[in-house]
């Protein structure tokens, strides 16, 4: 079939995730047919680099057959079986084990998913069962971030915090409110007439979680639930005074912490989990992407000894879980792939050569024209386009200049993603350092020919000042 005809068909039958279905319907979608290594190619012959592993989730690459492998030896000797009805099978339990062991030591219990998505779902269930269980079923707030994406389904998007979602979601779940975002350079560093300093705006969005508590009364409050470093909000880094003040904050209240490590977890920031990195003690931590390398959909929660023995002790039965939940295929590819990275050294490698090194050479492109921010940790990036460096003026909304750099990166072939005018990048953990400086040097080819788009079709002061 050639490129037109997948196309075509693709347009007929086909409803995409995330997707402008009648925008996309006339320009038509870009095939990829196979990958490799840290490159994906397209049905017009084109090589690309991935400079976002997919959706954050093929850490060991492309074609390992490692992987391959188990999933065949799985689907032979068992394709499928459930968890229900006192019933489990090898790969779920051996699976089990392996992240109680990599996880921090007070998790040692796993409730399988399918996805992040459905691991958050968990999250609402599990919380909230957890204090009926305690004697305290009026706490039922939960406690998220605006600009948080904590996954698409209805309990997802409600965890969440992203205005569009929400606007379409219809009624979302009851009890769930949002406090600002750490997100220094969007909202911080003007200062709001206060020190502009990163540490103190980082301290500033620790208050705002307390003055929630204290609003909506401490007796109130299940739990707080935030990503260590958000992902699809626009890779966005917090002071380093943040997760210190946000957990003395909690420390004071008897407050659940929910770690959301979908996209954080299994080395992205140059540990097992952004939980160690910054030294923080969850009592959930979602899981999913990375627990495959993106190979078959896996998810679950990693459970913190407090809340498990409430629920094995207290509980009874647990009204919840998923067809999918630990499938046996899914559980043994993911097992490998934790056996790979620990064998190969993978996480070990991105804290100590590539996450320094990336840092260093995504550094450089702070000196663009049109680059008011470039940040980074581990293997996840974000450039802040802007029509000014000197005031960090925004580009008029209507120019749309993070879709033509994400356009202009696919055409020059780098995947690098656009969050509104913010560029990110979360490269395989495989990617080597030759890789990155073909990663910088196409980001930077794809800047240069971004701005001089935009200097063709440049918006007037006063559309920019309104942007």
């Amino acid at each position: 079939m050639l490129t037109a005809d997948y196309q075509r068909l693709d347009r007929d039958h086909h409803l995409h995730p995330f997707t402008d279905f009648k925008a996309l319907g006339k320009e038509g979608s870009r095939i990829i047919t196979h990958a490799e290594g840290v490159y994906i190619h397209d049905s017009e012959g084109n090589r690309i680099l991935d400079g976002m592993a997919g959706l954050w989730c093929v850490n060991l690459g492309y074609g390992r057959r490692e992987l391959v492998d188990a999933a065949t030896h799985q689907l032979q000797a068992l394709p499928y079986y459930n968890n229900f009805f006192k019933t489990t099978h090898p790969p779920a339990v051996k699976l089990a084990e392996a992240l109680c062991r990599l996880a921090p030591a007070h998790l040692n219990r796993v409730f399988f998913t399918g996805s992040g998505s459905e691991a958050n779902d968990t999250v609402l269930r599990m919380v909230r069962r957890y204090w009926a269980l305690k004697g305290k079923p009026d706490k039922q707030w939960i406690i998220a971030r605006e600009n948080a994406y904590h996954g698409s389904t209805v309990a997802g998007l409600s965890l969440g915090g992203m205005a569009p979602m929400h606007e379409q979601g219809g009624p979302l779940v009851p009890g769930i409110t949002h406090v600002r975002q750490p997100y220094w350079f969007g909202e911080g560093r003007l200062g709001e007439g206060r020190d502009p300093s990163p540490e103190a705006f980082g301290r500033l969005c620790a208050d705002a979680i307390e003055a929630k508590i204290l609003a909506l009364g401490e007796e109130n409050v299940a739990a707080f639930i935030a990503e260590p470093v958000q992902g699809a909000g626009g890779a966005i880094i917090p002071p380093e005074s943040y997760w210190p003040a946000v957990k003395e904050v909690l420390a004071k209240y008897d407050i659940l912490l929910v770690v959301d490590e979908v996209i954080c977890g299994f080395g992205r920031l140059g540990e097992w989990f952004g939980s160690v990195h910054y030294d923080l003690e969850p009592d959930l931590m979602p899981i999913a992407k990375g627990l495959s390398s993106g190979y078959l959909p896996i998810g679950g929660v990693l459970v913190g000894d407090r809340v498990a023995d409430t629920l094995i002790e207290e509980g009874g039965e647990f009204f919840h879980g998923f067809t999918y939940s630990g499938h046996p295929v899914c559980a043994a590819v993911a097992l490998a792939n934790l056996e790979l990275m620990q064998s190969e050294g993978i996480v070990e490698r991105v804290r100590d050569d590539l996450g320094p090194y990336l840092a260093e050479r995504w550094a450089s492109l702070a000196d663009h024209p049109l680059v008011g921010e470039a940040r980074s940790l581990g293997l996840i990036g974000a450039l802040e386009l802007v029509a000014d460096k000197t005031t960090g003026a925004r580009f008029a909304k209507s120019l749309g200049a993070g879709n033509l750099c994400r356009d202009l990166c696919f055409a020059q072939g780098l995947v690098m993603r656009s969050v509104g005018d913010t560029m990110i990048i979360s490269p395989p953990l495989v990617i080597t350092r030759e890789q990155i400086d073909d990663l910088v040097r196409l980001a930077r080819q794809a800047l240069d020919e971004t701005a001089r788009r935009l200097a063709e079709h440049r918006a007037t002061p006063s559309e920019e000042a309104s942007a």
